[in-house]
């Protein structure tokens, strides 16, 4: 399947939930711009996203799933964004740190 093609699949499954996100292609790949921190690419076989960070490899972790099925991936994206999102939503509450002329 088209890279683009099933990248806008994917965008209108999320907006289905009410999440907006962009499509970008370019050179056999498509971006779906999802959230801060979270784009998921496509080759038109899969759908690839980071997940998180591996301090032993010091690499990024990523999670996939097949082009083929948009509604199920869009979940597992959601999932993503709702971690996301929380997480931001807790660094927000933090307090900030005191400046030098404060100490």
């Amino acid at each position: 399947m088209d890279s683009t093609l099933s990248a806008e699949l994917l965008q209108e499954v999320l907006r289905l939930g009410r999440i907006e996100a962009d499509v970008h292609d370019g050179y056999g790949l498509a971006l779906v711009s999802v959230w801060v921190g979270l784009v998921v690419w496509c080759d038109g076989e899969r759908f690839w996203w980071r997940t998180g960070w591996s301090a032993e490899r010091r690499r990024s972790i990523y999670a996939w799933h097949p082009a083929s099925d948009p509604y199920r991936a869009a979940r597992r994206i959601v999932r993503r964004y709702e971690e996301l999102r929380a997480q931001q939503d807790a660094e927000a509450h933090l307090p900030e740190p005191l400046s030098a002329e404060h100490q």
